[in-house]
């Protein structure tokens, strides 16, 4: 069972819609019983670091995803669901995230770009990334495939070791897929990025990990 965590924000029914159309069953859920049950667990994003956390140790998940990720199974977060896989956030000083990657996430500053960083851009797969032998999570993802991008803050990992693929915006290069273990994270929104962000959704749906 794949289970999609409803923290009340993100978006769910693209998700649910994208899943589905590739075939595979997903459930929206924000109990926890039902959690501690799923095979695979997909945190999508679309809010704010302090509310999403919020609503996430209100519905008692917060401490559940941790565990449920140090007992390795696969976990994918995307945007603001990768944000807070990191130990913290500007948008919210303070509050700590899963810390399940070190490193903090930072605000998109420019005087020249539009903010939030809103469209399609490129994501290019990092040279240590091509030659990883697990890479199936990015099976027939093509280097420099153009996603659909949402957001005003971008991940900043302690370690470049994490760090599957980078995206360039107003002069910051910055981490848009990481991994680490059984943990991915994408700064994209697979489910609004067509037939690339749809074979990154089929990846993790589908392959055993």
């Amino acid at each position: 069972m794949v289970v999609v965590v409803d923290y009340g924000m993100g978006n769910l029914e693209s998700v649910k819609n994208s899943a589905l159309f590739l075939g595979e069953k997903v459930l929206v859920s924000n109990s926890a019983e039902t959690i501690q049950k799923a095979k695979k667990i997909i945190i999508p994003g679309v809010g704010h670091f302090a509310s999403a956390v919020k609503e996430l140790k209100k519905n008692n998940i917060f401490e559940l995803l941790k565990e449920r990720i140090n007992l390795q199974i696969p976990f994918l977060g995307i945007c603001l669901g990768m944000q807070l896989l990191f130990d913290s956030s500007q948008e919210a000083p303070g509050v700590k995230g899963l810390g399940v990657i070190n490193g903090e996430v930072k605000k998109i500053r420019s005087n020249n770009l539009i903010i939030p960083h809103m469209g399609w851009n490129n994501v290019c797969i990092t040279e240590k990334a091509k030659r990883k032998k697990n890479k199936l999570l990015l099976n027939g993802f093509r280097d420099g495939s153009f996603c659909y991008f949402a957001n005003s803050y971008y991940c900043c990992p302690k370690t470049k070791e994490v760090v599957l693929a980078n995206t360039e915006y107003g002069g910051i290069n910055f981490a848009s897929i990481v991994n680490k273990e059984n943990v991915w994270g994408v700064q994209f929104h697979p489910e609004k990025s067509q037939e690339k962000g749809l074979k990154i959704l089929s990846n993790f749906l589908k392959n055993k990990f």
